[in-house]
């Protein structure tokens, strides 16, 4: 299973850029609309990084946690299927040993109790990630200096961090570097920025921004819409 994760990965769209990766201590962002898949997406950056023995931190803002591990067991499930594997069970097992998640519903996330989380995983289980995923937090309702907090604690933990970000149908704004709402007043935050849109030809993962790259060619892929793997594009 690890080979084929890693050779189908979305990740793999930043094969071709300036770092070759997002990069610890750096803040990346996926935006996407309701139900296009930005959990699913943000799933497979964390088995990317799973397979690859680092360890992850899953953030997930409004859902619980039984949730967020049965959307695991999906995706591997599907992927098990679409590539017709056979049980694999160390690769599960590196997934439950090297993955924890965190669950904040009812309003209750704050960076000071994520902060605060993530010092007792390391004091108590000696537990320190690699990458950090956050699923859910409302961009529209970030107070200001909320996303240089979060990277200076990116910096501090050494560790890359996802976002996801919603996006919406109705609401157009894009700005002069091709970034859609909800990230298009805050890109400078992110060094890497990826949009996952359904068009006619399918479900495209493009990358809008390459860290400090200004003049890089527009990147899509094409993702299979019940794995997510790439199809096509590389």
């Amino acid at each position: 299973m690890k080979n084929i994760l890693l050779k189908g990965s979305p990740l793999r769209i930043l094969d071709g850029t300036s770092r070759k990766s997002l990069g610890l201590g750096r803040m990346g962002v996926l935006i996407a609309r309701a139900g296009v898949g930005k959990t699913a997406c943000l799933i497979h950056i964390a088995l990317h990084n799973l397979m690859e023995n680092r360890k992850v931190v899953h953030v997930s803002i409004g859902e619980g946690p039984e949730k967020i591990q049965a959307y695991y067991q999906v995706l591997l499930n599907e992927l098990m299927s679409a590539c017709k594997m056979k049980e694999d069970d160390d690769s599960r097992q590196l997934v439950e040993q090297n993955r924890v998640i965190l669950a904040y519903v009812n309003k209750s996330f704050e960076l000071g109790r994520l902060r605060a989380q993530l010092e007792n995983l390391k004091e108590a289980l000696d537990f320190s990630p690699d990458a950090i995923l956050v699923d859910g937090f409302d961009f529209a309702s970030a107070e200001p200096g909320f996303f240089k907090d979060f990277s200076e604690l990116a910096g501090l933990l050494g560790a890359e961090i996802w976002f996801s970000a919603l996006s919406h149908r109705h609401i157009s704004e894009v700005n002069e570097r091709g970034v859609p709402y909800p990230c298009h007043n805050i890109d400078d935050m992110f060094s890497v920025i990826l949009h996952l849109l359904p068009e006619a030809g399918g479900l495209y993962l493009r990358l809008l921004k390459d860290h400090e790259n200004e003049t890089f060619t527009e990147r899509r892929v094409r993702l299979d819409p019940s794995t997510f793997m790439i199809k096509d594009g590389l």
